[in-house]
């Protein structure tokens, strides 16, 4: 088995969204190495379905320059820390104005592990009921649409549906319905 010992940890930037640190470290070889890491706080992606639908709001994602198709997903304000239902609920109602009666974590995803240490919970919202959107300044271009399960795969299949989180979520979907 193969280990890395962490030897010292500097943080090189931070913002309210993220940090970065660079670690020092030596391999179970004893050679030496370094390891850049993004660390955000644990996040949420919510799953809303209603009637064998999905709703997945559309958004521009500037790292990207396109705009992305996806599940609500998010974290806390400010790199706070905040219980993963409650964080979901928050989601949820923020992105899309709808609230859940029935909220199941159907699985967890590490979002890239080869760089952030971030994990996401996942959750599916049931039982919606609609209300005023609260988004953010950076969402304020979002938009969002109700899809069937035809719709969703053939967008995931055609490439319109791309995003590394809607993929990971709907496989654990698909392993929650079986």
């Amino acid at each position: 088995m193969v280990s890395i010992e962490r030897v010292s940890s500097a943080e090189i930037y931070a913002n309210p969204w993220l940090s970065l640190r660079e670690d020092k470290i030596v391999r179970s070889d004893g050679s030496s190495g370094i390891y850049s890491v993004v660390d955000k706080p644990a996040g949420v992606i919510v799953i809303p379905r209603e009637d064998g639908r999905l709703y997945l709001v559309e958004q521009f994602r500037y790292a990207m320059n396109a705009r992305r198709w996806e599940f609500p997903a998010g974290t806390a304000p400010d790199r706070q820390h905040m219980a993963a239902p409650a964080l979901a609920e928050r989601e949820l109602s923020e992105e899309t104005g709808l609230r859940s009666g029935r909220l199941t974590q159907i699985g967890i995803v590490d979002v890239a592990p080869g760089f952030s240490s971030q994990r996401q919970s996942v959750f599916l919202a049931e039982e919606l009921s609609a209300g005023p959107t609260a988004r953010e300044h950076e969402e304020q271009d979002m938009d969002g649409r109700w899809w069937s399960s035809d719709e969703v795969w053939t967008a995931v299949a055609d490439g319109e549906i791309c995003d590394a989180q809607t993929l990971a979520a709907l496989t654990l979907l698909r392993v929650h319905d079986r």
